[in-house]
């Protein structure tokens, strides 16, 4: 979708995040329109555990979106104790919830798309197959969303309305969260296969295996109400 620089903010003499849409897609219109969408989406947005966005526009030809820039990691590559694992599952749950608010759904909610600080603060990243309800009343907001038909996700985290390319909602992404919660909390994926085919045919066919009876019962059954097959 994009290239990712570490980038000063010359102005105001400050690191940055800088995302640049390819010079090969300039001329792609559905990049370019999803590319603006993400910037959109996340601009929405105002939340301690969402990226922020700080500029988006052109130079020279090339589309671009300043962000703010995150020391850290992604939560795939964290090394978490079960405590701070849990707080950050609530950090990531409150931005959800914001963007939900906001009338936006993320669509790709999974590990790689939460970065930790190091100073221990989630923040959500990547919307760019975000998905904004019409009922916003901004038709910015909509430009370029996938039609209902059309698989948008990454297979093991993607919700059972999602892999069937049906109609999605705030509750795909609670789905997804189930997926991330049960892989910080057991360390192995809800879902998986040796084809994406096989590992979305797990979403829709089966339940993840038992998380460990050390694990508190109340989180036992979160995970399993975030995982339920029916909306």
């Amino acid at each position: 979708m994009g290239e990712v620089y570490r980038a000063r903010d010359t102005n105001l003499g400050r690191e940055v995040a800088l995302k640049i849409l390819p010079t090969d897609f300039a001329g792609d219109r559905a990049r370019r329109e999803r590319f603006e969408q993400e910037a959109r989406h996340v601009a929405a947005l105002n939340h301690p555990n969402i990226l922020a966005i700080f500029e988006v526009g052109t130079h020279d030809g090339t589309a671009f979106m300043a962000t703010e820039f995150i020391d850290g990691d992604t939560l795939r590559n964290a090394t978490l104790s079960r405590r701070k694992a849990l707080e950050i599952a609530a950090q990531v749950a409150d931005g959800l919830a914001a963007a939900h608010a906001a009338g936006v759904t993320h669509r790709d909610l999974k590990p790689d798309n939460v970065m930790v600080t190091r100073d221990g603060r989630a923040k959500i990243l990547d919307f760019g197959v975000a998905k904004a309800a019409r009922a916003r009343g901004d038709h910015d907001l909509t430009i370029g969303q996938t039609d209902v038909g059309s698989v948008v996700g990454t297979a093991g985290y993607m919700a059972p309305e999602q892999v069937r390319g049906a109609a999605v909602d705030h509750r795909t992404d609670i789905f997804a969260f189930g997926a991330l919660l049960y892989e910080l909390l057991s360390g192995s994926r809800a879902f998986s296969g040796e084809t994406a085919a096989e590992t979305m045919t797990a979403v829709l066919r089966q339940d993840p295996p038992e998380l460990s009876p050390s694990i508190e019962p109340a989180l036992r059954q979160i995970v399993r109400r975030c995982l339920e097959k029916q909306p």
